[in-house]
């Protein structure tokens, strides 16, 4: 774990000249002003991950923030991955008694949770019925890193019950947006820099990783780095690795793990490893949540970063190859359109033959891939890091609260 002592200072060398002094300047008429953040899961995920690094920067900046974790019983987590599934756009079958379970668990963890601050934001789904028990005086947004853009109709019906009652809605594209009466905002999601997931690593680091991992460093990686979901098409990277080998000699990893609030994680990731069984050059890592030494390692000895996703709200790990200066072959949906410009970037594509014939391009182009890479990073910077996030999050304060 990263121990050095990290502050907003520590980022002027990094982030677009004059962020962090418009972060000071932003900052100045919230002080003391508090700040919640709800969601389901301390590790594991997107949200998890930019929560930890963004709550300590809010009370740096003298912001009171505060993070709280509603946790329930297996029917509880079956039930929200399955609102997850339906908001995505894949037809499920959720029973009254489920329904139930999400509201009563909702309703325990308003009893024991601290949801007192004058602006709560409550993440995702799965705590999104907690505005039944809103304190009176406070505001309240909630926050959708998912993509809802072609709802299951009944299940976002319900869900859209709730989500009325808030104070305004964030969304991480415009076309996640949905018809509500209430105010929406548009706020992209970010990486942290100098986390361990993104710091630099020297070549003795990332070679000790591939040897902890026995993969071997002789040949071209192909790399995916995500949760081990039906979304992110590991299969589907798996063919597009076989599609590649006929041409060019190379590995292939796919790297990820599970969060809390998945039960079906485990699962899936039996039926990728059955597919790799027989082939030797295929790497299936599970990895714990704080494997993030590890998977900055291997983003940065790849030669082709993969995010072949199916449906994705924002794609982290996207943003996290590109600032390692690695162009990406990625699925054409949800926030990957965003990050990687098509020819520029990276590629987006939208079958297994074109993800493996544009792989198969960086690889027999290195100089081109490198530019590429050059290219993705600045980008990066420029639209990605956390400095802007937080600068996001402060004009949104600013105006729930009517700050003059």
């Amino acid at each position: 774990m990263n121990t050095e002592k990290i502050t907003l200072d520590s980022y002027r060398d990094i982030a677009p000249a004059g962020v962090v002094d418009l972060l000071y300047k932003l900052a100045e008429r919230l002080k003391g002003k508090s700040i919640l953040h709800v969601n389901s899961t301390r590790y594991g995920g997107g949200v998890a991950e930019m929560l930890l690094r963004l709550i300590p920067f809010f009370n740096e900046l003298g912001i009171i923030a505060r993070w709280e974790i509603i946790s329930g019983t297996p029917l509880f987590y079956q039930t929200t991955k399955s609102l997850h599934n339906a908001l995505q756009g894949q037809p499920q079958a959720i029973t009254a008694q489920m329904y139930n379970e999400y509201k009563q668990v909702n309703k325990d963890c308003a009893a024991e949770l601290s949801l007192d601050a004058e602006l709560a934001i409550i993440h995702d789904p799965q705590p999104a019925a907690l505005i039944e028990y809103k304190p009176k005086d406070s505001k309240w947004i909630w926050r959708c890193h998912i993509d809802i853009s072609n709802p299951q109709r009944k299940v976002w019906q319900f869900l859209r019950d709730y989500v009325s009652r808030y104070d305004g809605a964030i969304f991480s594209l415009p076309s996640f947006a949905q018809k509500l009466n209430i105010t929406q905002y548009l706020l992209y999601p970010s990486i942290d820099p100098l986390s361990d997931k993104n710091k630099e690593l020297d070549s003795l680091e990332i070679n000790q990783v591939l040897a902890k991992y026995g993969i071997p460093s002789d040949r071209p990686m192909l790399l995916q780095v995500s949760r081990f979901d039906k979304f992110k098409d590991p299969l589907g990277v798996i063919e597009v690795y076989k599609l590649v080998k006929k041409n060019n000699d190379c590995i292939l990893v796919l790297a990820g793990g599970s969060a809390a609030d998945d039960p079906e994680g485990a699962m899936f990731l039996n039926s990728v490893k059955e597919q790799a069984v027989t082939d030797k050059d295929i790497f299936i890592l599970d990895l714990p949540p704080d494997a993030n030494i590890e998977i900055n390692a291997l983003q940065r000895a790849a030669s082709v970063v993969i995010q072949k996703s199916t449906k994705e709200g924002f794609g982290l790990t996207v943003a996290e190859a590109m600032w390692k200066g690695k162009p990406v072959v990625a699925g054409a949906v949800g926030g990957i359109n965003v990050q990687v410009i098509y020819g520029e970037t990276g590629f987006t594509v939208n079958s297994i033959e074109g993800c493996a014939y544009r792989v198969r391009y960086l690889l027999n182009n290195p100089v081109i891939s490198e530019k590429m890479g050059e290219k993705a990073k600045d980008y990066t910077r420029r639209n990605f890091l956390i400095t802007r996030h937080l600068c996001d999050y402060l004009a949104l304060i600013t105006a729930t609260l009517n700050i003059r």
